[in-house]
């Protein structure tokens, strides 16, 4: 989204600008707010597209149940994190995997988005919430679900946003 909204309205790369990364947050430093919401709404509609198609192909016609909302979701991740057409180098994968705690189920998102806002507002660091949101999915996944293809499918989802935050985790555990 982020890319996709820097070279749209600012004919520019996201990428070349403060950390180099392609996130909502990085956007925002460089450019405002002011497209920010399209950033948003082009992280959540990716999001949505996957997860539907994943469910309707995968879980409907192929009879996968939860676990094509599942699979996905993962390769929406992937996709972020590695886009195709941008060289491979894309987001972390928060607003994207948010935006999928909410359409796998209820249940998931309430854990995840509470733990992501608890730690927020009581530590100030947005990547110890969403850190914490990626660690309780599979955990979540698991308790909703009983299901061992989701439960997998969410574990590699939670272990690549938790591998694309290894330097916020580094930075965390080191107290800067």
């Amino acid at each position: 989204g982020a890319i996709a909204t820097s070279h749209l309205f600012y004919h520019d790369d996201v990428r070349r600008h403060g950390s180099g990364n392609a996130g909502l947050t990085n956007f925002y430093r460089n450019y405002g707010a002011k497209c920010a919401p399209m950033v948003i709404a082009f992280d959540m509609l990716k999001a949505v597209g996957a997860v539907l198609l994943g469910n309707y192909f995968l879980g409907y016609l192929l009879g996968w149940g939860a676990a094509g909302k599942y699979f996905g979701a993962l390769f929406c991740v992937i996709g972020h994190m590695f886009p195709v057409f941008y060289g491979f180098k894309g987001g972390k994968g928060i607003l994207c995997s948010g935006t999928l705690l909410l359409l796998l189920d209820w249940r998931i998102a309430l854990v995840g988005w509470g733990a992501f806002v608890v730690l927020w507002l009581t530590t100030r660091y947005v990547s110890l919430g969403s850190v914490a949101a990626a660690v309780s999915l599979p955990f979540t996944t698991y308790f909703v679900f009983h299901n061992t293809a989701c439960t997998v499918l969410g574990t590699c989802i939670s272990l690549l946003v938790l591998w694309a935050h290894r330097s916020n985790i580094k930075r965390l555990l080191s107290g800067t």
